[in-house]
């Protein structure tokens, strides 16, 4: 047993069990596998080829973590998981199917790999990477920022729901983020769009300062930001501000930013629905 645990092939089988059944060609050199070596195993069915230097050992049915793997693997040192299938190992989203994304943190070109999607960054720190199950990814933080514009917005807010609830927290990192001041002009300009009540601003109802208030509907809307409302201290507030009016007679409606621009046809009727035209 010893004898066999000393053959290639064993130490070969010991390396595929730790990297979900992928290795490269460096790691078979390493193991006393040449180039001739490698070909046999080829033609026997004992490896198969993935990507240029990379190989499933022993069959094709590879997993998930395998396949992602192998993708990072075929783009060499500095190749991490990135963007939906980042996402898809932090379990924020399912696994999609198509090319698997791989981010450089280079600008230098490499050979385009079949089946792999290469994204080059020149902000892809090492602050923003990590490993989990083997596999050099993008941290939480760093994956949702990177599929913001790069999924459908429902399956981005999915993934920022998910990151949340599993523990992670995934402040935005762009420069991009929405002020008050943006969510203010861009509610405005959905109810000017819309023909519907041009609200007061920033106006103090009964002791409490509100987004907008529709004074003759007795409505406060509140727009909320990622930045501005994720804080358990500032959520407690505006549960308290919200039973407090209600104790006077006023609703509130709250919307965030990317319902105003995503999903601004359901906003707009949920606020008809709240102001009803006058008799």
């Amino acid at each position: 047993m010893r004898e066999q645990l000393a053959t290639p092939d064993w130490r070969l089988a010991a390396v595929a069990g730790r990297q979900h059944g992928v290795v490269t060609f460096g790691q078979l050199v390493a193991l006393g596998i040449d180039k001739s070596g490698v070909e046999r195993r080829v033609q026997a069915g004992r490896l198969h080829r993935l990507h240029r230097g990379v190989y499933a050992v022993g069959h094709l049915s590879l997993s998930w973590r395998g396949r992602w793997l192998a993708a990072v693997l075929a783009l060499g040192d500095g190749a991490v998981l990135s963007h939906a299938s980042a996402a898809a190992l932090w379990r924020f989203l399912r696994p999609m199917p198509g090319a698997i994304h791989v981010t450089l943190a280079t600008q230098a070109g490499r050979a385009r790999r079949r089946g792999i999607q290469v994204h080059r960054s020149r902000t892809l720190s090492p602050s923003h990477v990590t490993r989990r199950h083997g596999i050099a990814v993008t941290t939480p933080a760093r994956t949702i920022e990177d599929i913001r514009t790069a999924v459908a917005p429902y399956l981005f807010r999915r993934a920022l729901r998910q990151a949340e609830l599993v523990g992670h927290r995934v402040p935005l990192l762009s420069a991009t983020k929405r002020t008050r001041s943006d969510l203010e002009l861009l509610f405005l300009a959905l109810c000017e769009r819309h023909d519907l009540p041009r609200p007061l601003v920033n106006h103090r109802v009964h002791g409490h300062l509100v987004d907008f208030f529709f004074a003759a509907h007795d409505l406060a809307v509140e727009t909320d930001s990622w930045e501005y409302h994720r804080g358990s201290v500032s959520m407690e507030d505006d549960r308290a501000r919200e039973l407090a009016l209600r104790a006077h007679g006023i609703e509130t409606r709250r919307y965030t930013g990317e319902q105003l621009e995503g999903a601004a046809e359901a906003v707009v009727a949920d606020l008809r629905a709240a102001l009803p035209p006058g008799p």
